[in-house]
């Protein structure tokens, strides 16, 4: 009996004194000098897809998202991100001429956000929409089909009325800056078509139905090898900013906002400059 007491104390006091350095030890938030920059971190590591909504409801129902044509492929990818972050999420694109879609936002078309290719044609939607924040930048490059049958390398080519020649309506954002490209190195360009946006622009060059156009880096990048490609000294004269902004009439805005904010964060630029655009 007595030795079983003595077995029965000891187990006591050891567990008081494991009890007692447990309470001593340091926590685990401070038991390196460097564990509150860790933590910090982690969280800055975090998806940005879904840091957007931390401790909200999950978003769910139809974003949908009014873009300029040249913005297509980065955003359908961030869009992509942000439904695999919200699973009730769907989101959808408009892209066009960055024209079309701020009047289609001042008339009230459903829509939650709206990113054109320049700071005007946002302007223009100004009464449709919340503060509009700059998230990238584009400028133009001289491109011509594969194999480059009208022998097309400068500017002043696509002032030659010898050579057919594709540019984007100067209502549009690409028009606008091939505009002032041309007015920069005292040209006066000569197209054969004036196209609805650069999408269409390059679309003539690609099936090779002229011999030259101007259109923005982004868009020569993702045509790969259907297209050669030329530097344009001037056109760093003619950059155009890149504007977002969450729709006043919104329907969707914590999921709007998302969007925006995910476009703004470090994985959403990443995204954007490997496509070719200039960060914000």
């Amino acid at each position: 009996m007595r030795r079983a007491h003595r077995g029965a104390c000891a187990a006591l006091l050891a567990g008081a004194c494991a009890a007692l350095l447990a309470a001593c030890a340091p926590s685990a938030d401070s038991r390196a000098p460097g564990a509150a920059g860790g933590a910090a971190a982690d969280a800055a590591g975090a998806d940005p897809a879904s840091a957007a909504t931390t401790g909200e409801q999950p978003l769910t129902g139809e974003l949908v998202v009014l873009a300029a044509a040249s913005l297509q492929g980065t955003f359908e990818e961030l869009g992509d991100q942000l439904e695999a972050a919200h699973p009730g999420l769907r989101v959808t694109f408009s892209f066009a001429a960055s024209s079309t879609l701020a009047r289609q936002a001042v008339e009230g078309a459903p829509a939650d956000v709206l990113a054109t290719a320049s700071t005007s044609t946002m302007q223009d939607a100004a009464a449709a929409t919340k503060p509009a924040t700059v998230f990238a930048h584009n400028s133009l490059v001289l491109v011509a089909p594969a194999g480059n049958p009208g022998h097309v390398s400068t500017l002043a080519d696509l002032a030659d009325p010898a050579r057919t020649v594709a540019l984007c309506a100067v209502q549009v954002p690409c028009g606008a800056a091939s505009r002032d490209v041309f007015a920069a190195a005292g040209l006066t360009p000569a197209p054969d078509t004036y196209e609805a946006d650069v999408t269409a622009t390059l679309t003539k060059v690609v099936l090779g139905e002229v011999d030259g156009a101007l259109v923005y880096v982004t868009d020569a990048r993702a045509a790969g090898d259907a297209v050669v490609s030329f530097p344009v000294p001037e056109a760093e004269q003619a950059r155009n900013d890149y504007p977002i902004a969450v729709l006043s009439r919104s329907t969707h805005p914590a999921a709007a906002q998302a969007f925006v904010d995910l476009v703004l964060s470090a994985a959403g630029q990443r995204v954007l400059t490997d496509a070719g655009f200039a960060g914000a």
